[in-house]
């Protein structure tokens, strides 16, 4: 197996783990205490269950290799899981506020407030420390799928630590409204979370361009090759954990094909080292004098 897919499994089997047990916690918690703030991380909690599923599929589906159907082979899945991560986000937040208004109009109880801190306190610590080596990993091994559940993950903490302080001023001013309240404010922070993670899956769908950093390394590496008379038709785009260079670069007339393939060898192979992992296809144009141009 390849060492960035067993990276990827592995992370991905890590966060599933976790998640499973810390939401049980949290339902648990939830039944004991009745506080809307936790009812509503246990579901944010579950969310993350079914989001590290579709991590733990996606990342081995797009694995897959290319073949007759998907020459382009199958990264777009990770994007996909992405994008499914934050509509479940979104579904998420509309039920926070349903149920946190709920709890306000009827000036609902909190019982067992010691339960929920103990199992608040203990997620938050475990969120960090699981999301921040799921997040690491899947910008290693440049896993969308990955990222978007290190973000899930690095937003449990938030909010397990967000809870935490709402029950500790529920518990030390008797304010009932103090749990919904930040459940509004957790709802607000869960939005703009899955809004951030939909428009990036968005744009690798529509096949965007690369970052200027990334894109301006490609124009690096053909403006300095010597051989390289000019350059056009540059194109470049993000699908799963690589990304797809294709280009054309005009040679000498006078060159023979032994040449330009060794050209188109050599820029392929820097383009690819330069922002790795990547993919790229040179195309090799005779120069004409009546469509000279400089370098791009």
């Amino acid at each position: 197996m390849d060492p960035r897919d067993r990276q990827t499994r592995s992370a991905a089997g890590l966060s599933l783990g976790y998640n499973v047990a810390v939401t049980v916690a949290k339902i648990v918690a939830a039944t004991l205490t009745g506080s809307v703030s936790l009812i509503s991380e246990s579901v944010h909690s579950a969310t993350d269950v079914v989001a590290s599923i579709i991590a733990l599929i996606s990342v081995r589906a797009a694995a897959v290799p290319p073949d007759e159907d998907h020459p382009y082979g199958h990264g777009k899945i990770e994007t996909l899981a992405g994008f499914g991560e934050s509509i479940f986000l979104l579904q998420l937040v509309v039920y926070i506020v349903y149920e946190a208004s709920q709890r306000l109009v009827h000036n609902t109880k909190i019982e067992n407030v010691g339960v929920g801190l103990w199992v608040m306190a203990a997620s938050a610590v475990g969120s960090l420390l699981v999301g921040r080596t799921v997040s690491q990993i899947g910008k290693v091994t440049n896993s969308g799928a990955l990222q978007s559940n290190g973000q899930h993950l690095m937003l449990d903490f938030w909010t397990s630590a967000g809870v935490f302080a709402a029950l500790v001023v529920t518990k030390l001013t008797g304010w009932v409204w103090a749990d919904s309240a930040f459940a509004y404010v957790l709802a607000i922070g869960i939005a703009r979370s899955a809004w951030k993670m939909a428009v990036t899956a968005f744009q690798q769908l529509i096949d965007r361009t690369l970052p200027e950093d990334e894109l301006g390394s490609v124009h690096r590496v053909l403006r300095e090759d010597p051989d390289v008379i000019s350059y056009h038709r540059l194109r470049a785009r993000h699908s799963g954990h690589s990304h797809y260079v294709d280009v054309h670069v005009v040679v000498p007339r006078e060159w023979s094909a032994v040449q330009a393939h060794e050209l188109a060898d050599r820029v392929e192979k820097k383009i690819n080292s330069v922002i790795e992992p990547a993919i790229t296809v040179v195309h090799v144009d005779p120069y004409d004098p009546a469509k000279a141009r400089a370098k791009t």
